[in-house]
């Protein structure tokens, strides 16, 4: 069996790096808050069954309350940027985080390989799979998580579209990922006239919860919310 992808290690990642860094630092208590307050309100309803987490792509950590990460005696973070692991353990000095090195996204079998890993941990995708995967890549990772994960509790917020304007309203929960986003980016924003990207998760899994994160002056985020629990 050949050995799992390694995630590779840098100091800035495609979708974070010094100015995210930067920004965060300059926004995170003033523009960014509505939107942390609502990750902090969807992991606070979020209990797997489990003191064990794998943390895939949390960069430092921004929106994570240190009340959640309290809640687990073991932290495994996969997080690729050098940068982003010291200021996460600057952060959270008192969490338990250790960091490993498998790559979830190189291949489709990346989530296998996180399942065989840690069987018996809850794995949080912190705003990572819409910046990882695009419109082509996102489906059929999608279904190897679906598979691989299907005894794990996961969770994960993600973008969904990207525009320099707020939509006008929120989508509404259900939303299957057949769904054509093109449309529904339309209906969002119809009538604004800008440009909007489609990072191809919408409907990641049919419940979920939406936000908008102002991420800059210019910048609106659309992110789901959504989480997997095992049935019987």
């Amino acid at each position: 069996m050949p050995a799992p992808p390694r995630l590779q290690s840098h100091w800035t990642d495609v979708s974070g790096g010094l100015g995210y860094h930067w920004r965060a630092w300059r926004l995170r208590h003033r523009l960014w808050a509505p939107f942390v307050r609502q990750v902090g309100d969807w992991l606070d309803a979020w209990h797997p069954p489990t003191r064990k987490l794998i943390l895939v792509g949390p960069s430092a950590g921004y929106a994570l309350p240190e009340r959640f990460l309290s809640r687990f005696s073991k932290i495994t973070v996969l997080e690729p940027d050098r940068l982003a692991r010291a200021l996460l353990r600057h952060r959270f000095r008192a969490a338990p985080l250790q960091f490993a090195w498998l790559d979830v996204f190189s291949l489709p079998d990346g989530p296998a390989a996180l399942a065989q890993q840690w069987p018996d941990a809850a794995v949080l995708f912190c705003n990572v799979i819409g910046q990882r995967l695009d419109a082509d890549t996102a489906p059929p990772w999608r279904l190897a998580q679906q598979d691989a994960l299907a005894r794990h509790h996961w969770a994960s917020w993600h973008d969904v579209f990207s525009a320099p304007q707020a939509p006008r309203r929120l989508p509404e929960s259900p939303i299957i990922a057949s769904t054509d986003s093109a449309a529904v980016a339309r209906q969002l924003w119809g009538g604004i006239g800008c440009e909007v990207v489609d990072h191809g998760t919408l409907g990641w899994r049919p419940e979920a919860d939406y936000a908008l994160w102002h991420l800059d002056t210019d910048q609106w985020q659309l992110i789901e919310w959504v989480r997997h629990c095992p049935t019987a």
